[in-house]
Formats: C-alpha cells, sequence, structure tokens
C-alpha cells in the first residue's frame, strides 16, 4: 500500500505542477503580459489546462484511488491519507465526467474573454464582452451538464466553489437573511446624514497609499519572503506553491478605501494559503477549503478586523502622518465613521457591510437566469440595472459601474459570486469563537497586535487547508453548523451603533 500511496502522491504532484504552471500564466497576464499577447497567452493556458486535466483523469490514477480508499479506512475520516483520498475522489469523479476538448475551449475561451472584459470596461461598452460572455455561458453549461446534477444544474457549477452546497442550500440561505437586512438596511440608510465620508474622497498620493497598505499587511503577517503584491485591474489572489503566494491591489487617487481595503482583503487570503501545511504540497489538500472558506479570512480581515474602531485607534495616528494634509480635521472616531458609512453604491469591492450582500444576491440571481436559459446574454445590462435598483435604488451610469466591474464571468467563474456572502457570515462565526477563547484580543487589535489571532487561525483552520467542507469547518471550530446569525448580530450591533437604530 505504501508503495501505491507513493504513486498516486507522484501523480497528484505532476498536476499539481501543471495547474501551478497555469497560474503563473494567469497572474502574468492579468499583472505585466503586454496587450498582444493575449492569443499565444490563451492557447498556452489551453494546453497547460487541458495537459493538468488529462494528467488528473487518468484510468491509472482512478485504479490507485479505487484501491486505496478501503485500504486506508481503518486510520479514520479526520487522518491525512484518509483526507487526501476522499478529496481526490471527489474531485477525480467530477473531473473524469468533463472531456479534455471542452477544459482547452474553457480556458482558451477565459483567457480571450479576459482581454476583451478589460477593453470592454475601460471602454464601458458591453457590446465589446457580449459575444464572449455568450460564448462562455455556452461553455459553463456544456460543462454543468457533463459534471452532472441532481436537482438544478447551477448545483453543478456552484460545488466546484463550495463542495456539497446546493443552489437551494443558498437560496434558503440568502432568503433568511434578506428578512432582517433589508429592513435594517432601510434603517440605518434612512439616517445616512449621520455619517460623512468626503475625507475619502481626496486626493491621496499613489505611492504612499501602497506604503501604508504594505507596512500594515506586513503587520498582520504577509510575509513577503514568500508572496509579493503586485497591480491589477481587479484584485486577486493566487499562490503557485508554499512559499510563493501573491496578492494585487489597485488604487484610485482620489478614494483611499480602494487600494486600503482590497490590499488588505487580499492579504486575509493570502494568509490562508501561507498557512497550508507543508505534508500538503503538490497535493490537492494544499489550500483553502473552498471559496466560502477563503473569503471568510478575506472578509474578517478586511471588515471584522480592518473596519474595527479598535484597529484604527492604532492605525490613525500612523495615516495620518502619510497624510497630514488631508487628515488635518479629522480624528480617529470621525475617521471610523467615514470608513463604515452605509451608502447604497455601484462598486461591490467598495461597498459597506451592510449592503454587501445585496450586490451578491443580484450577482447570484443573475447567474442563475444565465444558466437556467431565462436571461439572454444581450439583455445582461438592463436585467442587472433593474436587479441593482430593486435591492439598493440606483442606477449604473454606465456599463464600467454595471455589469463590467466585476472580472468573474470573463474567466469562466459561474458558481463563485455566492460564496462570498458564505464566508462573510462564516467570517463572524469564526471571530465570536475566536474570541470566547482569547478574550483579550479587541484588545490585542487596538495595540496593532495580531499574531494570537493569526496563530488561532492557523491551528483551527488553516491546518487543516481542503480536508473538510465548509460546513464541516464551522461544526469541527465553532460547534455549530454554518449559520447566518452570528453575522446579523454583528452587523446590527456595529451599525446600530453608528447610525442610532
Amino acid at each position: 500500500m505504501e508503495q501505491k500511496l507513493a504513486e498516486l502522491k507522484h501523480r497528484l504532484a505532476t498536476v499539481s505542477d501543471l495547474h501551478h504552471a497555469s497560474a503563473l500564466l494567469g497572474w502574468d497576464q492579468q499583472t505585466y503580459m503586454p496587450p498582444r499577447g493575449a492569443n499565444a497567452r490563451a492557447e498556452q493556458l489551453a494546453t497547460l489546462d487541458r495537459l493538468a486535466h488529462e494528467f488528473f483523469i487518468d484510468d491509472a490514477v482512478g485504479k490507485l484511488l479505487d484501491e486505496l480508499t478501503p485500504a486506508l479506512a481503518h486510520l479514520g475520516y479526520d487522518s491525512d491519507d484518509t483526507s487526501l483520498l476522499r478529496v481526490a475522489q471527489r474531485d477525480y469523479a467530477k473531473a473524469k465526467r468533463v472531456p479534455p476538448e471542452l477544459v482547452e475551449e474553457l480556458s482558451r475561451a477565459a483567457a480571450l474573454a479576459y482581454e476583451a472584459w478589460t477593453h470592454a470596461r475601460q471602454e464601458s461598452n458591453f457590446k465589446l464582452f457580449q459575444p464572449h460572455l455568450e460564448k462562455i455561458v455556452a461553455l459553463e453549461i456544456k460543462q454543468a451538464n457533463y459534471l452532472g446534477y441532481t436537482e438544478h444544474i447551477y448545483d453543478a457549477l456552484l460545488d466546484q466553489y463550495e463542495p456539497e452546497m446546493t443552489t437551494a442550500q443558498v437560496q434558503a440561505i440568502f432568503a433568511e437573511v434578506k428578512k432582517e437586512l433589508v429592513p435594517f438596511a432601510r434603517a440605518v440608510i434612512a439616517n445616512s446624514d449621520r455619517v460623512d465620508s468626503a475625507v475619502l474622497h481626496r486626493e491621496y498620493a499613489a505611492q504612499k497609499q501602497w506604503d501604508f497598505g504594505v507596512e500594515v499587511i506586513n503587520r498582520m503577517g504577509f510575509d513577503f519572503q514568500a508572496g509579493r503584491q503586485d497591480k491589477s485591474v481587479h484584485p486577486f489572489t493566487t499562490g503557485f506553491g508554499l512559499g510563493d503566494t501573491r496578492i494585487t491591489t489597485r488604487i484610485d487617487l482620489n478614494f483611499l478605501p480602494t487600494a486600503l481595503f482590497g490590499t488588505i482583503h487580499e492579504c486575509g487570503h493570502a494568509l490562508y494559503d501561507m498557512g497550508s501545511p507543508a505534508q500538503f504540497e503538490r497535493t490537492p489538500l494544499a489550500g483553502g477549503a473552498s471559496l466560502g472558506a477563503h473569503e471568510s479570512q478575506s472578509r474578517l480581515w478586511e471588515n471584522i478586523v480592518g473596519r474595527s474602531r479598535g484597529f484604527w485607534h492604532h492605525y490613525f495616528p500612523r495615516l495620518h502622518e502619510f497624510f497630514p494634509a488631508q487628515l488635518a480635521d479629522q480624528n480617529v472616531e470621525s475617521f471610523y465613521r467615514a470608513i463604515n458609512q452605509v451608502k447604497p453604491s455601484f462598486i461591490r469591492v467598495e461597498a459597506d457591510e451592510v449592503t454587501y450582500n445585496l450586490h451578491i444576491m443580484l450577482r447570484f440571481e443573475l447567474e442563475l437566469a444565465l444558466i437556467e436559459g431565462k436571461l439572454k446574454v444581450a439583455d445582461v445590462p438592463e436585467a442587472w440595472n433593474a436587479k441593482i435598483q430593486e435591492y439598493l435604488g440606483i442606477i449604473p451610469p454606465n456599463d464600467a459601474q454595471g455589469c463590467l466591474q466585476d472580472v468573474h464571468w470573463s474567466s469562466g467563474s459561474f458558481g463563485y459570486f455566492s460564496t462570498y456572502s458564505l464566508g462573510t457570515f462564516f467570517s463572524a462565526q469564526l471571530w465570536d469563537t475566536a474570541t470566547r477563547d482569547l478574550p483579550t484580543l479587541p484588545a490585542q487589535i487596538e495595540r496593532g497586535e495580531f499574531a494570537e489571532l493569526l496563530q488561532w487561525l492557523r491551528v483551527n483552520l488553516h491546518q487543516h487547508a481542503r480536508k473538510f467542507t465548509l460546513d464541516e469547518l464551522a461544526r469541527k471550530i465553532t460547534g455549530e453548523p454554518l449559520q447566518t446569525h452570528a453575522w446579523m448580530r454583528y452587523l446590527k450591533t456595529k451599525f446600530g451603533e453608528i447610525y442610532g437604530v
């Protein structure tokens, strides 16, 4: 058995290497690649992704999994080797259903769509992106049918990002949240004059924004000997193995939160990846459990920590040193309130905590309609504007601030969006548990000390990597299934105090 397990790990390591090579090319495309390299890069990515898929679905891998799974069952559900087989078996069963030709075609289409999306977004012209999105939607539907599903076609796509989660479960969670969230959001927005955020719209030098953000994430635990930060059109995190995790940010000279909280958000993702155990390197267990688990980390660091009053008790004086003129008329409290202003806005990644999940819900509903064939791609801008007016009472002035703002559809990431909300809810559940275990945690944050929180996350979440599903992790760490009441309580406590509701 040991020899067979070693052979399986060797084969899986080859697949991992190919995926990381593909990810490196993808990172380069979004950061440094010259625009005219798009066609060649699309072919390179298509080749690597097809090769990785073919290596993985080889019958020899399936045979090894079938032989090893019962032989090692005695080790127990939580053991590393049993978990490796369980996760690899799940991934293999899904991948085996998808033809390599489709994987190649999807990869090529996404690489070309990304370039079209960046141009369309710059020009604020959805029609430039429309034919690419039509192709991707058709391919995603084809992929979903190959993957198979029991209840809803979208289940097949959602499962790629949130294993074992179903469309019906997400719909039920969103429906439950909306009952409390919508009236609370309306009450807060009705008191919007209690907060003035004009300070955030002053001119802030790009390099100073960059330097301050780097200082913050370095203190949080981002290891610049094992990672780096660059700029991209849409912030993201990617990694090519333990010791090389990369994040990106973007800078708006006249809106401070764009780079500041984008940097902290991506740092949260990176810290999760950096905490993946060395023994899982080059295996399917490396990395985060799911996109929901990943988003719990980015949202926890960005919002629960980064937008807290305690955090700014420590960091406002330092930010003032970077921008003395811009912050001359501010104090900790006024700045804290400004960064927590609740106001309907067009851009999801810059949305406040109260309205953010309404942005996610509208994307989830549009994705469902596209995959179900109930919404034509050509009608997306109109449908988008109608949804955001329904949820937030505003209409985007152009496509760039509407349906072209997110990169996800250009990369074929259908099934992804709901994980932002799932992760947001889980972040509060984790925070409640962490503060019970570490009663002095809020005081540590106020002193700019993050090591104990990071260590708690390492021990309770990061060390498990992909061994368990999001719900399994929630039960293991907090003693409860994934729930939303912790987040709703956090939201009402924080913003009820700020807005007097």
